[in-house]
């Protein structure tokens, strides 16, 4: 079980789970309209403005398969991120054909507007393999109390040489 440490009125564990399964759902779902051939651009772009502060605030985005351009403080670098982009290094982390994501939390730390979690999410993938991915994620609430990104920090697990 997750531990939970709250200090003030604000966002709840609960909304905190349900931004992470939405942030997973949102996945899956890409990867869904992608397989379909369908405008999976236009659902990416939807996951984006939905779950991360990027019109609101500075984003921290951290992808797990990034190593040239490690760091996506846009918008437009977040959905590079998730779709790819020709001539760079993104592959679309959200078109990987992904049918499942599950999440262990290590911690959620909750403090009025701002909520930090920090585990491991678990990404299964069409032909059943499994993905272990370690990650940070930190929210606020914007204007209309619905959670939304601000720190994205995900990699893969160490593996010693």
């Amino acid at each position: 079980m997750a531990n939970q440490t709250s200090l003030g009125a604000g966002i709840s564990k609960q909304a905190v789970l349900d931004a992470q399964k939405a942030w997973g759902d949102g996945i899956v779902a890409i990867s869904a309209v992608h397989a379909a051939g369908g405008d999976f651009e236009a659902r990416a772009k939807q996951h984006i403005e939905t779950l991360y502060a990027y019109d609101i605030a500075d984003v921290m985005f951290k992808p797990t398969l990034a190593s040239q351009n490690q760091f996506r403080g846009t918008f437009d670098a977040a959905l590079s991120y998730f779709i790819g982009r020709e001539g760079t290094e993104d592959n679309g982390f959200a078109i990987m054909g992904w049918t499942d994501i599950r999440w262990e939390n290590t911690g959620i730390y909750l403090k009025g507007d701002m909520a930090l979690t920090m585990g491991n999410y678990f990404l299964t993938g069409a032909d059943g393999n499994v993905t272990k991915v370690e990650y940070s994620f930190s929210y606020i609430l914007d204007d209309n109390n619905n959670l939304r990104i601000v720190l994205h920090h995900s990699s893969m697990p160490y593996s010693p040489a």
